[in-house]
């Protein structure tokens, strides 16, 4: 078995995760004035606190494993990004930033012990089960966002036209938006 097989899952969890990222935020950038912070049903009440969640839970998370002491502080500002652009912006940062932590993963590396600062204890957890569960907040409140967006002017977008060969033109205008070839997505 190739060493690397476990790394390269989650190279391409963290493209997937980018492009996905790339594409609802563009999609968002077309609503139409008050549609991103209107109340809604769902987990989260709007579209804006939705996605504020996303980044500030990435934030915890990317800072924990890479060795930071965050925690908590994370999230003391639950809506840090009221504007859309800003937002986008956040989220294009802290998502190169995972990208280039799942670039660099080992093997080894993968079941290293993650310290979670949780405020008043220290939660400790596999790096890739933190991963696999990252990635999975990530797919879950998208999802969430996806659903929202049907109740506004913006068709909601295909979020998993990302990694196979056959998505390859569907995935086009973010690659070319992030400046990725098809040889970024194998690594």
């Amino acid at each position: 078995m190739d060493p690397l097989a476990p790394c390269r899952v989650f190279r391409k969890l963290a493209r997937n995760n980018t492009l996905a990222n790339l594409r609802l935020h563009e999609a968002v950038a077309r609503l139409q004035p008050g549609e991103f912070e209107e109340e809604r049903i769902s987990f989260f009440p709007s579209i804006r606190a939705t996605l504020n969640h996303i980044l500030v839970v990435d934030w915890f998370y990317v800072d924990a494993l890479k060795g930071g002491t965050l925690g908590p502080n994370a999230w003391e500002n639950k809506m840090p990004f009221p504007e859309r652009q800003a937002l986008l912006a956040a989220q294009a940062d802290v998502d190169r930033r995972l990208l280039a932590f799942c670039d660099g993963l080992r093997p080894d590396d993968l079941t290293q012990t993650v310290n979670v600062h949780r405020g008043n204890r220290i939660q400790q957890d596999r790096c890739d089960d933190i991963l696999s569960h990252l990635f999975q907040h990530q797919t879950h409140h998208r999802g969430q966002v996806h659903a929202m967006l049907a109740g506004t002017s913006v068709r909601p977008p295909q979020l998993d036209e990302f990694i196979v060969g056959d998505d390859a033109q569907a995935r086009k205008n973010e690659m070319n938006a992030l400046g990725w070839s098809e040889n970024d997505l194998m690594r």
